[in-house]
């Protein structure tokens, strides 16, 4: 059977609230019923809002620190001390994006969002997403006695490509990573550094049919990924590698010498 994705169309909310009870909500709403083996896949953005997490910027003081970023990244003063707050660290930038790292997620601007907040707010990261992934597995299961996979995605820039892909911020219930090293490619070479980041290629493609503008559809429902199910709980380091790891990181920071 052929991969499928259903984009689910929610109606938008303003306060705190349960995402849980919000997806049980727009399932029966959108006639959609979870099926073993499927892969719910939820917008970052969503959950940050179910959190509370938008800021207002009216509210925010800028520190010393913050008003070194903002001048050298010719940015607010109020945006500058946010990433500088949600940053692990700061590897560099240009004028009106600083690269950061926070959990060994690199984004740009710390992963902050002016899009869907009202005017003059931003929204941050949600809190705690591979718990609140694994919390909304068990639900499911709990409610429906299937097992599924969940995926919180966010959508971001690639190096050197125009537009924005989806990636998989914290995933629960689903093995993320495939191992393929050993295995041998079309000429009978063994494979010595492969991987296939599983979770990643399911969050672009439900991206892909979510949208990321006025589209309210924050869930979508993958179906005969191919995907492995788990019931252990997964490691935030299972899908990402530190900075100094990471060979964009590595080699724009070391160059060789010419």
């Amino acid at each position: 059977m052929s991969l499928t994705v259903s984009p689910l169309i929610s109606e938008r909310k303003e306060n705190k609230f349960d995402v849980f009870e919000a997806l049980l909500d727009t399932l029966d709403k959108n006639n959609q019923r979870l099926e073993e083996g499927d892969v719910v896949v939820i917008s970052t953005k969503y959950i940050s809002n179910s959190q509370g997490r938008l800021i207002d910027l009216s509210n925010v003081k800028t520190s010393k620190e913050g008003a070194t970023i903002s001048k050298k990244f010719q940015m607010k003063g109020e945006v500058a001390e946010i990433i500088l707050r949600e940053s692990d660290k700061i590897f560099g930038g240009i004028a009106g994006f600083v690269i950061t790292s926070a959990d060994n997620i690199m984004a740009p601007n710390a992963g902050i969002d002016k899009s869907n907040a009202k005017k003059g707010k931003i929204i941050l990261y949600p809190k705690n997403p591979y718990l609140i992934a694994e919390q909304i597995k068990r639900k499911v299961f709990l409610k429906f006695l299937v097992h599924i996979g969940v995926i919180l995605v966010d959508s971001r820039l690639m190096p050197s490509r125009i537009g924005t892909s989806g990636v998989a911020v914290a995933c629960a219930g689903i093995e993320p990573v495939l191992d393929m090293r050993a295995e041998k490619d079309l000429n009978g070479n063994p494979l010595k550094v492969t991987f296939q980041a599983v979770v990643d290629n399911l969050a672009t493609i439900a991206n892909h049919k979510m949208g990321e503008a006025a589209e309210s559809k924050p869930f979508a429902i993958i179906r005969n990924s191919g995907a492995k199910l788990t019931d252990r709980k997964i490691s935030p380091m299972e899908m990402a590698i530190s900075p100094d790891q990471c060979v964009y990181v590595r080699g724009l920071t070391n160059p060789t010498n010419s």
